[in-house]
Formats: structure tokens, C-alpha cells, sequence
């Protein structure tokens, strides 16, 4: 039996999350030893100027012993993002009629330490 075939005898329960050019698979997988980890792969759609196209997928694997911890990271992060900039999406690329303000108006910051100015824009296409 080859490799692929016995990752396939492995999969227990699957569902996907279509988002745009993303396709995030959630799989419950069994080890060898017959417990249960969960795998999230992010599919990625890239096209060429020929019309060609291929995929890049970006794996991990997620084992019970790391679940709470994960899970309240996870969960600690999506309610900052929803705390410090809504729910509402206000990227380019996502809205086609987004229109950046002519004149942005900056406000000085009185604690550096809460500065985001510093931080590094990181794009996780690239891992």
C-alpha cells in the first residue's frame, strides 16, 4: 500500500471552509496508535498570465495535548482584532469599491510602548 493511500485510511472527519482564493481543509486524522489530532491545510489558488494555475498549501498539524492552549490563543486574538477594528472588512483587495481617504489625519501617540507604528508588516504567504 503506498504512502498516499494509507494517509487517505487515516482521514475520520473533514470539512472545508471556502474563503475567495483560500480553501482552509479541517481533518480529524488517527495515529498509528489510534488516537485522534486535527489537521488545518490553507489551499491557496494562484494563477499565471497564461491561465495556467497551481496551489500552494500550508499545513498544520494540531495534537489534543495542545487544544487549549491553541484554541484560547486563537480565540484571545480574533476578539482583539474584533475589539481594535470591528467586524467589518476594510482591505483593497477584499473591497473592490474601497476607496482610501485623500487626507489621513495622524494622532500622536503618548505611550510608545502601545505604538504598532514599529511593527513589521509579515506576509505568511512566504512561510
Amino acid at each position: 500500500m503506498s504512502e498516499r493511500d494509507l494517509s487517505d485510511q487515516e482521514e475520520i472527519h473533514s470539512k472545508v471552509l471556502r474563503a475567495g482564493r483560500r480553501t482552509y481543509f479541517f481533518d480529524v486524522r488517527s495515529t498509528k496508535a489510534g488516537d485522534y489530532y486535527l489537521t488545518i491545510t490553507e489551499s491557496k489558488k494562484f494563477t499565471h498570465d497564461d491561465g495556467s494555475f497551481h496551489y500552494k498549501k500550508h499545513k498544520i498539524y494540531l495534537y489534543k495535548e495542545d487544544f487549549d492552549a491553541f484554541k484560547e490563543n486563537v480565540e484571545e486574538m480574533m476578539d482583539f482584532i474584533i475589539n481594535e477594528k470591528g467586524s467589518e472588512v476594510i482591505s483593497e483587495r477584499h473591497q473592490k469599491d474601497f476607496k482610501k481617504e485623500e487626507a489621513e489625519i495622524e494622532v500622536p501617540v503618548e505611550n510608545t510602548s502601545t505604538n504598532t507604528s514599529s511593527f513589521t508588516d509579515v506576509s505568511f504567504e512566504d512561510i
